[in-house]
């Protein structure tokens, strides 16, 4: 599957099959993850594969208790230190959010090249999947997703022309 195929198919997946994902698979994808591009390099990310299912239940706790996410074999953190990441995005912010969610989109482009489903998880208790998963305090938690082969039927999708987003050389 090219890139334009894993962009247009790629779904946000909530059911998935219990079927483990092969090693081999694993690691390619998170291999597309490791190669995503940081502002300045500097990679200020730690990714936690979780496959323990005892683990995953705790996780789907702490994510307001989505039990759904727990159903499948993994679970990905994407977590990373603030103080080292680029510091002067935009002159006032630093690039840790936006670094490592473009780490996160090569995983979930990758994992649908691979068949596999991703789901973007925000809403979750920092502080819980912080203890559930032994992170450090000074490391910030920017998202999870399952990863799994799904067990649900491709849904349409519906986006907004690009008339609607996008302005030709002003703000207009």
């Amino acid at each position: 599957m090219d890139v334009y195929e894993a962009i247009e198919t790629r779904q946000s997946i909530r059911r998935y099959r219990p079927d483990p994902v092969p090693e081999e698979v694993l690691n390619r994808v998170l291999d597309a993850m490791r190669l995503a591009p940081s502002a300045g390099n500097l990679q200020p990310w730690r990714f936690i594969v979780v496959t323990d299912p005892a683990v995953r239940e705790q996780l789907a706790e702490a994510t307001d208790r989505q039990q759904w996410i727990a159903h499948a074999p993994v679970i990905i953190a994407a977590c990373g230190w603030e103080d080292r990441a680029y510091s002067k995005m935009g002159g006032y912010w630093n690039s840790l959010a936006v670094d490592v969610t473009i780490a996160f989109d090569h995983l979930t482009l990758a994992a649908a090249a691979e068949g596999l489903g991703t789901c973007w998880i925000g809403s979750f208790l920092e502080d819980e999947v912080r203890r559930v998963l032994g992170i450090p305090a000074e490391v910030t938690v920017i998202s999870l997703t399952p990863l799994g082969y799904h067990d649900m039927p491709p849904t349409e999708k519906t986006r907004k022309h690009l008339a609607e987003i996008v302005c030709y050389d002003r703000w207009d």
